[in-house]
C-alpha cells in the first residue's frame, strides 16, 4: 500500500504545503498548545472569536488553549537588529468558527514573515498564497486590498471615528448606495466621494483594475505597491478588490484572501499586520497567511 492511499486529502494537502515553505526557504515553527491568557485577553479583537478555553495550572497561572497561531509566534520571536525570520507552521487552534454551535479544533497551515520585510518579502509571501490555493484546487482567487489607499481615502474625505467604519463596513459589503449616502451625509467632498465609490465598484484582474487606479491616485505608495505585486506575482489567479477588509488597529498595507471554486467562504486569509507588532513592543514588519486545512474536508463531501 502506498502512503498517498492511506493520507487524507487534508493531510496530503498539508504535507504539499509544508514542501512548499520550505522550498521558499522557511523554517517549521511548533509551538505549545497553550500560552497564558493574558496573551490572548488584551488582544481579543484580533481573535476571530472572543471565546476561549481557559484552565488553571499547577502555579496558578490562568492558560489559554491557543485560539490563534500569529499572536504566539509573535510573542515568542526574538530578532536580532536587521534579522528577518520566516516562519511556517501546521498547528491546531480551538476556537468557536461563524454559526458553529461550540468549540472545535481546526487545524491551520501558513507561514510568518517576520523582520526587516522589503518589496521581494510581501511579493514572495503574496505569491506562495497563490500557490497554496493552486495545491487546493486549480480553479481558485486570490483577492487583494490596500488599507493604506483606503485609510488616506476616508482621511481626505473627513470620514473618521464611528463614519469610517460605517464607510469600511460599505466597502466590505460593496454597497455603493450607502457609501455615497453616508459621504453625503458627512460633508465629504466630491472627488474623494468619487475615489470611494470606485473603490467600492473595482473588481479584476490587475491588468485591468491598475490604470484606473493610477488615474484616480497617481503616483501613491500603496498603487505603486499594487503594481510592484503584478509585475512579480506572476500567477493568473490574482485579482484586486477593496471589499477584503482587516482591522486596522492591527494590520496595514497588502491584505488578502483566497477561494477555491466549490465553498462559498474564503480558505485562505493573511496580509501586512505592523501595527500588531507595534503593539507588542516588537520593532519590525510582519506580513503572513493562514490556509483553513478543515474547509478541504467540506470540498471534498461536495465533489463525492
Amino acid at each position: 500500500m502506498k502512503i498517498e492511499d492511506i493520507l487524507s486529502a487534508e493531510e496530503t494537502a498539508a504535507l504539499e504545503l509544508r514542501a512548499l515553505y520550505a522550498e521558499n526557504g522557511f523554517s517549521q515553527y511548533k509551538m505549545s498548545k497553550f500560552e497564558p491568557y493574558d496573551l490572548y485577553a488584551t488582544n481579543k479583537d484580533f481573535l476571530e472569536s472572543e471565546r476561549i478555553i481557559t484552565f488553571t495550572d499547577i502555579s496558578g497561572r490562568l492558560m489559554a488553549l491557543k485560539p490563534d497561531v500569529t499572536l504566539s509566534i509573535v510573542k515568542n520571536t526574538d530578532l536580532a537588529p536587521g534579522e528577518t525570520k520566516k516562519l511556517y507552521y501546521n498547528e491546531t487552534v480551538y476556537r468557536v468558527p461563524k454559526g458553529a454551535p461550540g468549540f472545535r479544533e481546526l487545524t491551520q497551515v501558513g507561514l510568518e514573515c517576520i523582520g526587516e520585510t522589503d518589496e521581494n518579502s510581501v511579493t514572495q509571501v503574496i505569491g506562495l498564497a497563490c500557490k497554496s490555493l493552486g495545491t487546493i484546487s486549480p480553479d481558485c482567487v486570490l483577492d487583494l486590498s490596500h488599507l493604506g489607499l483606503i485609510t488616506d481615502t476616508l482621511s481626505a474625505a473627513g470620514l473618521t471615528g464611528d463614519a469610517a467604519r460605517q464607510a469600511y463596513v460599505c466597502l466590505t459589503e460593496k454597497n455603493v448606495q450607502g457609501l455615497k449616502a453616508l459621504c453625503e451625509k458627512n460633508g465629504a467632498d466630491a472627488e474623494n466621494t468619487e475615489k470611494l465609490l470606485t473603490l467600492a465598484a473595482l473588481y479584476g484582474a490587475p491588468r485591468d483594475v491598475l490604470p484606473k487606479l493610477v488615474d484616480l491616485f497617481g503616483d501613491h505608495a500603496a498603487v505603486k505597491e499594487l503594481q510592484n505585486v503584478a509585475q512579480n506575482v506572476d500567477e493568473q489567479c490574482l485579482r484586486i478588490d477593496f471589499s477584503v477588509s482587516a482591522d486596522v488597529k492591527y494590520y496595514n498595507g497588502l491584505v488578502f484572501k483566497g477561494y477555491v471554486k466549490g465553498l462559498p467562504a474564503y480558505v485562505l486569509s493573511g496580509g501586512q499586520y505592523d501595527n500588531l507588532m507595534k503593539r507588542m513592543k516588537k520593532n519590525c514588519r510582519a506580513l503572513g497567511f493562514a490556509v483553513y486545512m478543515d474547509a478541504l474536508q467540506l470540498l471534498r463531501s461536495e465533489g463525492e
